[in-house]
């Protein structure tokens, strides 16, 4: 067993072992809760789920650590008198966890905020200062980017050939290149959004709450640091900077997902071509929804469509109507059983998820095949395979809630006929055939209510 992963620092596949033996130690940049989620929020938090449920399995331990931003210029500008910032971010941050639960993304080990790591951010800031690379000026302290040779190393850049970098103002830097660790308190933003520093009152800038945060949860060191494509130049250019600069070895591999695009242009607000998270969880099942964003591989871009969305709830209902036809006959998967050799081989280069879902395939066909046979000894091996690894893949539950609401329907679509049958047979003054009905419904525990605007039915309790 060779786990490799895809550095993007580096950019070639890895051989990875964790630092810690039996606990993969793992960053992801979380959401700036400016506004709620959309699909590209969905895909990204997913792959690092997808991602952490192989390391566990593998490993045995994945400690996952996945930030809030709430501190930043857009959920000051967003913020209203009405809703402050604080309370802007708070709301935002539970859509933002409603819509990860929704589509089986598992809660993080940590999820800190950034307000509550203030002290650790101005502890490093302070050291980048004293080792000569930050300085203060005019109430804001920068990163001298030119005091570090390294500084480009993430995306492969020359300093020259960059922008200059646009989250402060210039006011007072050597070098228009320079990024903010603190900026100044401003008369026009809220009292409460100032702490004091030895620099004067202030808030932190946005590439040195990553690096606080990292390092107050997992250390000066840990195995993975993860995020958007989007996110490696400036933010994660600027975090190996100030905390290598700092003295911190930081993450041994740096990981990246592929964007959401719609018609090959990237999903974003900015661009106001964006599917927001809620709309898509009200036009199609989770379950749908997690299988369509998790069946490309993580790096590559995902253009979302109806037409994928379509193709991933047929995908999906293979899978759970063979496990429902399995369960039938054999019961309970077993737990402890293991996934397929192949699908191990997929998981490990790099999280093949496409070519692991063609095994899942593979093996729901062969499972189909053994039940028609009635070869007991064959579909149980499919079974339990095909168990483990929607498991792995997060697909358990939400695999029994496509399969439970395919009952739910299946169930209303019974009682909505016999309904049917029962009032043809009032009318016609068969009352023995109505009655009988009737007892029917009440032996399966379901109550009818007959209105002026029909009969209606619920479940006893």
């Amino acid at each position: 067993m060779t786990v490799r992963i895809y550095d993007s620092r580096a950019q070639a596949l890895r051989d990875f072992v964790p630092l810690i033996p039996g606990n993969v130690t793992m960053y992801v940049c979380g959401p700036t809760v400016q506004s709620g989620p959309h699909v590209g929020h969905l895909r990204g938090a997913l792959a690092f789920d997808l991602l952490r449920r192989w390391l566990a399995h593998r490993f045995g331990r994945v400690t996952l650590v996945r930030n809030v931003t709430d501190i930043d210029d857009k959920v000051l500008d967003n913020a209203t008198p009405d809703e402050p910032w604080w309370a802007l971010a708070y709301r935002v941050e539970q859509e933002f966890s409603a819509a990860y639960a929704a589509i089986g993304i598992l809660p993080p080990t940590y999820e800190p905020r950034a307000t509550a790591s203030i002290p650790q951010m101005q502890e490093i800031i302070a050291r980048l200062i004293e080792r000569g690379h930050a300085y203060a000026s005019a109430g804001d302290v920068y990163f001298d980017v030119r005091s570090w040779p390294e500084y480009g190393s993430l995306t492969r850049q020359s300093l020259d050939a960059m922008e200059p970098a646009a989250d402060a103002d210039p006011r007072g830097k050597r070098d228009p290149r320079d990024f903010a660790l603190w900026k100044g308190a401003k008369p026009d933003e809220p009292a409460d959004a100032t702490w004091d520093s030895p620099w004067g009152p202030g808030r932190p800038g946005w590439h040195i709450e990553c690096s606080a945060m990292s390092r107050r949860y997992l250390g000066p060191e840990f195995d993975i640091h993860g995020g958007g494509l989007d996110l490696r130049f400036p933010h994660h250019e600027n975090e190996i900077a100030q905390s290598t600069a700092a003295g911190d070895a930081f993450a041994r591999f740096w990981v990246h997902n592929g964007l959401v695009t719609v018609e090959g242009q990237k999903m974003s607000k900015s661009l106001g071509n964006f599917t927001l998270a809620a709309d898509l969880l009200e036009r199609r099942p989770a379950p749908v929804i997690r299988y369509a964003l998790a069946a490309a591989h993580y790096r590559s871009n995902l253009d979302i469509s109806d037409r994928a969305l379509d193709e991933a709830a047929s995908a999906l209902e293979r899978i759970t109507g063979f496990l429902e036809r399995a369960a039938r006959t054999l019961g309970d998967p077993d737990a402890a059983a293991d996934v397929p050799e192949a699908f191990g081989a997929a998981m490990d280069d790099d999280l093949g998820i496409p070519q692991a879902l063609a095994v899942v395939h593979d093996v729901v066909r062969a499972g189909n095949t053994a039940l028609d046979a009635g070869d007991r000894d064959a579909l149980r091996a499919a079974y339990d395979g095909v168990a483990a690894m929607v498991r792995v893949l997060g697909l358990d539950a939400v695999a029994a809630e496509q399969g439970a609401s395919r009952s739910d329907a299946a169930l209303a679509a019974l009682v909505d006929a016999l309904i049917s049958q029962r009032a043809e047979a009032r009318a016609s003054k068969d009352w023995a055939s109505a009655d009988r009905i009737r007892d029917l419904f009440a032996a399966a525990g379901v109550a009818l209510e007959d209105t002026t605007d029909g009969t209606v039915w619920s479940i006893n309790g």
